[in-house]
């Protein structure tokens, strides 16, 4: 998922960078050694300690924690040249309100860049606790990035997970999704 959204995006040093969703940080602390510093943002205090321990351990100065109180994004901060979200889409109940809130913290010209599971019928969890959407239809999830204000939103698949049951191994499909906040136009 890092390598697709670094071959969409430049990631460079003072890029104002956004995990929302962070967890323990295994895409926020890839992000950080690019652009310098990134803020994760997540609901659980625990994983954000975590974020912070790795952090401290590799060296990473640049690396903030913002503990949100809901998945909703309410209480997010700041405006991001970028805000990536890997695999949280799925455990937030009202998608479309989340993108649009997100994108009200882009910076003109910022990326918003979700990935997450193609449908996948609740066969990718064991337990299906706190999962709202079992894998999205892209044309789906386009339509509530444009519906956000953002424009050029493409998808493509970036990865393919593995996940054995009792039926057998399965494939999963990740995509990314990606879109700009326009530009401001000239007075």
């Amino acid at each position: 998922i890092f390598d697709a959204i670094a071959a969409r995006v430049e990631l460079k040093p003072g890029l104002r960078v956004l995990d929302f969703g962070c967890g323990t940080g295994l895409l926020t602390l890839r992000i950080g050694e690019r652009t310098g510093r990134v803020t994760g943002a997540d609901t659980s205090a625990g994983m954000l300690e975590k974020l912070l321990e790795k952090s401290r351990a590799a060296g990473a100065s640049g690396v903030a924690a913002l503990h949100l109180e809901s998945q909703d994004g309410s209480g997010l901060t700041g405006e991001y040249d970028l805000i990536t979200s890997s695999m949280t889409f799925h455990h937030v109940r009202d998608v479309a309100a989340l993108t649009a809130r997100l994108a009200e913290r882009l910076r003109p010209g910022g990326c918003l860049c979700v990935a997450d599971l193609d449908p996948e019928g609740g066969r990718f969890h064991a337990d299906n606790a706190g999962v709202f959407h079992f894998g999205f239809s892209r044309d789906e999830l386009a339509r509530i990035f444009r519906e956000a204000g953002l424009a050029g939103v493409q998808a493509d698949t970036v990865s393919r997970v593995l996940r054995s049951s009792a039926a057998g191994t399965e494939e999963f499909t990740i995509f990314l999704m990606v879109g700009r906040k326009p530009l401001l136009p000239n007075p």
